[in-house]
């Protein structure tokens, strides 16, 4: 499979790989885009697996990283490992491990201190993770499970993410890239409208 294959009919809001980050691809008989989706998602599967029996705590940057590694460890030689390059989203790639440390500072604070309420402070933190937007790809993915991860271990439960719905093209991917996108800019109500409203307090 080629780079320019790799990247062809991405979803909106997906990063596409440089070519030398396609190049490291692990499986040799994926042949198109689909066969990749479908590989990745068995992949993913594995990993929602490990994050219902892992003892790791969620807000530590070993744990991101593992994360990201268990997702894609059987599809990408760099799974687990922070991008070198600039992506059309995410902060500048040198200030990546900064960023990380940082963000797990700030969600320490907000969950031990109450600062937000669980689920939002939850959902704050996801933004922000994609908002670094760390590894070359899965970024949203492994947000939304770090982010699920990060609920199951202070007692709330798993945010209806709208399943395939939110990986595919349509109106619900649409309706979360511009709810992180109006977070990007400070107004973090739309992303809540979009995930909270129906939730239990």
């Amino acid at each position: 499979m080629t780079p320019s294959e790799i990247n062809r009919d991405l979803p909106e809001g997906a990063t596409p790989l440089d070519p030398d980050e396609a190049e490291d691809l692990l499986p040799s008989h994926i042949r198109t885009r689909g066969e990749l989706n479908v590989w990745e998602q068995e992949n993913i599967l594995v990993a929602a697996a490990w994050v219902q029996r892992t003892r790791a705590e969620a807000l530590d940057e070993a744990t991101i990283r593992e994360l990201h590694r268990t997702m894609f460890s059987e599809t990408w030689k760099w799974a687990g490992r922070y991008r070198t390059s600039d992506k059309t989203i995410g902060i500048h790639w040198p200030q990546i491990s900064a960023a990380v440390r940082d963000f797990i500072e700030a969600g320490r604070l907000w969950v031990r201190e109450e600062v937000f309420p669980p689920d939002e402070a939850a959902l704050r933190l996801h933004h922000r993770l994609v908002e670094i937007h760390p590894f070359p790809n899965g970024n949203g993915r492994h947000a939304r499970l770090w982010c699920d991860m990060l609920l199951s271990q202070i007692g709330r439960p798993n945010i209806d993410w709208g399943g395939e719905k939110l990986d595919t093209a349509g109106e619900h991917r649409k309706a979360y890239i511009r709810a992180l996108w109006s977070a990007d800019q400070g107004d973090v109500q739309p992303l809540f409208s979009l995930f909270l409203r129906d939730r239990k307090p």
